[in-house]
């Protein structure tokens, strides 16, 4: 099914340390071709790699548009710090930081650099337990610290905030039923790679989150769809088949696996207008509306007497649920 979210065209670039400005120039290629987001992939045991963090720290300062995220935080070895790692990088670039969370596979390497191990239910059961944190941290007007018996992260006092600059969205990379019942209760994302999913498994994988999503009291259309995916040679049926899998399955981020400038070029350029020229085409024709991006909650929390929805064109409402930051050029929209 279509959800309705607006479309987002990313990188995904190999964090090679030699050249170590590769990488770099790989997220400024991204933002010139028109890119939303540029994303990496975070294995700080991998010595052959720069330092994901580190990494995307530098490109917030040499990039001025595109969002950065990782793809995805490698959990175990980036807890505690990492809610105010993710708020820091995020006042710093001016809201363009999104924050992608992956449970840990790799456990001798986590366990050989000092990292926990953990069996699959235990990973799943600590993801959950960061979701929460991060977003409690990030409650910086909230008073009083943050007190909770986790099993993997039981915190004693922690002391809240930064805030973020704008809403950061938590996305979660997985596959397996648990971890998508999961994304379905609490997550704002789903952030597969296609490469590694069976015949059937977007669409299986949609219908599990949903089902966790009506069961915890939310919508659907609240939990944004992302997909890895590959190039392919022919930019018109490459972009035919994308539009298909967000009015069919409902994937409105493409995320594109390539170190190619000229690639990147391309999906930026051609096949990103392409895919949106296609769906709101099928869209007009099939009437279906844009999600609205506030979560159930958020517009239960609206107060009578006010007409949100009636504020007239050039203006932007703050509410809750919404990007309370507003970026360079953004005044006035």
């Amino acid at each position: 099914m279509d959800y309705g979210h607006d479309l987002r065209f990313g990188s995904f670039i190999t964090p090679t340390a030699t050249p170590a400005q590769n990488p770099v120039v790989l997220a400024q290629v991204s933002e010139a071709a028109g890119l939303d987001l540029v994303t990496y992939q975070d294995h700080p045991y991998q010595p052959a790699f720069l330092d994901t963090w580190t990494l995307m720290s530098y490109v917030a300062a040499v990039t001025e548009r595109i969002h950065i995220s990782a793809n995805v935080v490698n959990v175990p070895l980036r807890m505690p710090t990492l809610p105010r790692a993710a708020a820091s990088l995020d006042l710093l670039s001016g809201g363009r930081f999104d924050l992608a969370l992956g449970a840990g596979a790799f456990w001798d390497a986590i366990t050989a650099m000092g990292g926990p191990r953990r069996t699959p239910g235990e990973a799943v059961t600590a993801l959950e337990e960061v979701i929460d944190i991060v977003r409690e941290t990030w409650r910086a007007d909230e008073r009083g610290g943050i007190f909770r018996d986790g099993q993997a992260y039981p915190l004693r006092g922690a002391k809240r905030g930064p805030r973020p600059a704008h809403d950061i969205p938590i996305w979660i990379g997985a596959l397996k039923p648990r971890m998508l019942r999961l994304i379905g209760r609490k997550s704002d994302g789903w952030l597969p790679s296609e490469s590694m999913m069976q015949p059937g498994g977007l669409d299986e994988g949609m219908a599990r989150i949903d089902d966790a999503a009506h069961g915890a009291g939310r919508e659907p259309h609240e939990i944004r769809r992302l997909l890895n995916i590959g190039p392919e040679a022919d930019s018109r049926s490459w972009a035919a088949r994308l539009a298909t899998l967000t009015l069919d399955s409902g994937v409105s981020t493409f995320i594109l696996a390539s170190d190619d400038p000229a690639t990147l070029h391309r999906f930026g350029q051609e096949v990103g207008p392409a895919v949106r020229e296609l769906v709101a085409q099928e869209r007009a024709s099939r009437g279906t509306s844009t999600a609205d991006p506030r979560s159930r909650a958020a517009r239960a929390a609206r107060v009578a007497g006010i007409a949100y929805d009636d504020v007239p064109a050039g203006l932007r409402v703050i509410e809750p649920g919404t990007d309370h930051h507003v970026r360079p050029g953004d005044r006035g929209r």
